[in-house]
């Protein structure tokens, strides 16, 4: 008797994350430095982690509204305004979601219709792929260039839409390659989204941590904002991982629509959390501009460290992401991933888990102290020069 999978067929045909693969490997050996997982080392800010033991202490551990606490979404909306300039209504168009991870799975399910095309920038991050496919929709990849310092480009999305496109998932500072757009830029890519009538979804979780230029948000250029959803959250520039806090923001149709499906398949986000995050987006400025000075001080010393070792590697404008090249090695991303975390102890992610334009390339997370990354550049550079 044929036995019945109770499988979706969906499901069944994710990949398991290429980044995890090589964190639980790390985390088996001994002396391991790790330049793996995004996640900043710095521990969450002292003044969030002690309001939400004051929203304990008074008693708030119950759920919230679904789309979060009101005062919370109101901050968020000042912050954004005060911030990048876009204006959003607190009660209409801002939700409170487990994670910008979450935003981004409730906004492709509240938009894509089945079979629907979604663009999906390469090299980008990993869950953006399998979510579309969960949604019902079918992902298209760009493939962005080492050459244009693997920016979008107007023409690369031309030649990937179709009478099919429904939307294209940006990632502004990009993760892997830390690549950030300008605001010329942004205007450029706006009048092709127009021009085909494309729904936007802007993941600005990184948006905090851009370097050179002002960050500029995607709603914030004319004619945007009504076919934009901005995510965005506390993980990366809060350092708030562990609390799983994220947020969108976007035309109160689409998120009316996205707080019904978090109320069926999540109720609310953390309330403890969310207090936290009441008082980040209240206070929290010092504390994110001292971790971003910390942050490009870093980002100077590996990216030069990459190009003195002879592993091409351009100045990421966002993020904390370095991603050199490794072709000059001889050695596929993979190969080089695991046997430099063999003979090494050192972790770094191979560039084609991000889309097949990653391949040649090794993504290194630089959220780890001066000390920890100096002694990983000498251990990469006797890698390096064994094979170069």
């Amino acid at each position: 008797m044929k036995k019945t999978s109770f499988v979706s067929k969906q499901a069944d045909s994710l990949k398991p994350s290429g980044i995890r693969r090589f964190f639980d490997l790390a985390a088996q050996m001994e002396d391991v430095i790790s330049l793996g997982v995004g996640e900043p080392d710095f521990v969450t800010p002292w003044s969030f982690i002690e309001h939400s033991f004051h929203a304990l202490e008074q008693g708030y551990t119950s759920y919230t509204e679904n789309a979060g606490m009101i005062d919370l979404r109101e901050e968020i909306s000042n912050y954004l305004l005060g911030s990048f300039g876009v204006n959003y209504d607190a009660e209409k168009e801002v939700v409170v979601t487990v994670g910008a991870s979450q935003a981004i799975d409730l906004a492709l399910r509240a938009t894509v219709n089945p079979g629907e095309e979604v663009l999906v920038v390469e090299p980008g991050f990993v869950a953006y792929v399998p979510t579309v496919s969960l949604a019902g929709g079918t992902p298209v990849t760009i493939q962005t260039r080492p050459e244009d310092d693997f920016k979008l480009t107007p023409q690369l999305i031309e030649e990937a839409v179709t009478p099919r496109t429904k939307a294209i998932i940006l990632c502004n500072p990009n993760n892997p390659t830390g690549a950030a757009l300008s605001r010329k830029e942004l205007e450029e890519l706006a009048n092709v989204v127009e021009k085909h009538d494309l729904l936007v979804l802007s993941d600005e979780i990184y948006a905090e941590l851009t370097y050179e230029d002002v960050h500029t948000s995607f709603p914030a250029i004319k004619g945007m904002k009504e076919r934009t959803v901005l995510i965005s959250g506390f993980s990366k520039a809060f350092a708030m991982t562990g609390w799983r806090l994220g947020y969108a923001t976007g035309p109160q149709e689409i998120i009316e629509t996205m707080v019904k499906i978090h109320q069926y398949t999540m109720m609310c986000a953390p309330t403890i959390a969310q207090h936290a995050a009441l008082e980040a987006m209240k206070n929290g400025k010092p504390s994110v501009d001292h971790m971003m000075k910390s942050y490009k001080q870093r980002r100077n010393f590996i990216v030069s460290s990459f190009n003195e070792m002879g592993l091409e590697c351009p100045n990421p404008g966002g993020a904390f992401y370095a991603f050199p090249s490794i072709r000059e090695t001889g050695l596929t991303s993979a190969e080089f991933a695991e046997e430099l975390l063999q003979e090494e102890q050192v972790a770094v992610v191979p560039g084609d888990v991000f889309g097949e334009s990653g391949e040649g390339f090794v993504r290194c997370s630089y959220a780890t102290s001066l000390k920890q990354l100096d002694e990983a550049m000498r251990r990469m550079k006797r890698f390096v020069e064994k094979r170069v």
